[in-house]
């Protein structure tokens, strides 16, 4: 059950200003240690320090390959790349630089096989999450909802951020910038 809170736009130059919008719920992140003793407890064949040695071992080799320019895919998973967020952009390309015009790398996520949009919104099911606290919005607390600040991050109590995430796809009701970086 993926719970969602609602949320305001408050950016008043938005086309989507004062509209009212869902963001999941993110009550629980899970770090790489606590993925490997759930994989565990699925009676994978592999022990806790198995899975987490694996997981590791994969997690260094797909960043050495996204920075030799790979993409790397994970069947039912993600399609990870790298992007490049630019700045200003030259006016010819002789005039072209990477210090003047680009602003850093990203990194991309794509979501492929089973975990695909399609799929999830066939698999998925959602619910207004009741009883949650929003920190800094005095008149909002307890109903669910928030605001959206001009630059399309948003958060809510505990663990839990929505807005700007570390993937990208899914919907883009205006709100956000949908990037990672």
């Amino acid at each position: 059950m993926i719970k969602y809170v609602l949320k305001q736009n408050k950016n008043k130059k938005s086309l989507a200003y004062l509209k009212w919008y869902a963001f999941p719920l993110v009550e629980e992140t899970m770090d790489l240690a606590e993925l490997a003793k759930h994989m565990e407890e699925h009676n994978t064949g592999f022990t806790e320090a198995m899975c987490l040695g694996m997981m590791t071992a994969m997690v260094k080799c797909i960043k050495e390959q996204l920075l030799a320019g790979k993409n790397v895919k994970i069947d039912n998973l993600a399609i990870f790349s790298v992007g490049i967020r630019n700045k200003e952009g030259a006016k010819t390309e002789a005039e072209f630089t990477a210090v003047n015009n680009i602003a850093g790398v990203k990194l991309r996520a794509r979501a492929t096989g089973t975990l695909s949009n399609a799929n999830l919104n066939t698999s998925a099911s959602v619910r207004r999450a009741s009883n949650v606290v929003v920190f800094g919005s005095g008149s909002d607390a307890g109903n669910g909802a928030g605001s959206i600040n001009p630059g399309g991050n948003t958060t809510t109590g505990g663990n839990s951020q929505t807005g700007d995430s570390s993937t990208t796809g899914g919907e883009d009701n205006g709100v956000g910038d949908g990037n990672l970086g």
